[in-house]
């Protein structure tokens, strides 16, 4: 049960990473999603950073 609320956090990272690079895609106009997908990609890392971390070195 300590790990149950795992998958949640790293989708919420993930969504709202990737989301806040859609927008400033939007705001800046850029035609390739360069932004999304940058964003896209650091929130998958940071969120499995965070997962192994918490996996390695429980509280």
């Amino acid at each position: 049960m300590k790990y149950s609320g795992m998958a949640f956090q790293m989708v919420a990272i993930i969504f709202i990473v990737t989301l806040l690079g859609k927008r400033l895609n939007d705001h800046w106009e850029l035609d390739p999603p360069y932004l999304t997908a940058a964003f896209a990609l650091f929130s998958v890392l940071a969120a499995l950073y965070l997962s192994l971390k918490d996996l390695i070195n429980p509280k």
